[in-house]
């Protein structure tokens, strides 16, 4: 699998405004998800990781991606099948991200998807 360094995007629009709607008025707190996007922004660079890929073979996620998605895959107690889910499924991982709301995820097995703990 390659690496390619991508820039951090932005929030997708559509999620972002679903994001304020629901957590601008409430007194409820907001998800860790939405709160490191807030608060952190892009605090990993994929070039930091550009000597663990090789230059062949089909790109995989962005490394900066996949750190989050373990921190908070571990912060939340998820199997690799859940993680990957929240990814396709959940507005405030999509937010994380910088998913767009129709965007497919991550596999849960193999190379690209969320990385296998305990293995």
């Amino acid at each position: 699998m390659s690496m390619q360094p991508v820039p951090w995007p932005e929030p997708d629009l559509p999620v972002a405004a679903a994001i304020t709607a629901m957590y601008s008025s409430r007194k409820a707190a907001r998800p860790l998800a939405v709160q490191v996007r807030d608060r952190l922004g892009q605090w990993l660079a994929d070039e930091a990781f550009a000597d663990a890929f090789g230059v062949r073979g089909r790109p995989g996620w962005p490394p900066s991606r996949l750190a989050l998605v373990t921190v908070l895959q571990r912060a939340e107690n998820l199997t690799d099948r859940m993680a990957a889910d929240a990814v396709r499924m959940r507005l405030d991982w999509k937010y994380l991200l910088g998913l767009a709301i129709d965007d497919p995820g991550v596999r849960s097995h193999g190379a690209g998807g969320v990385p296998r703990q305990g293995r």
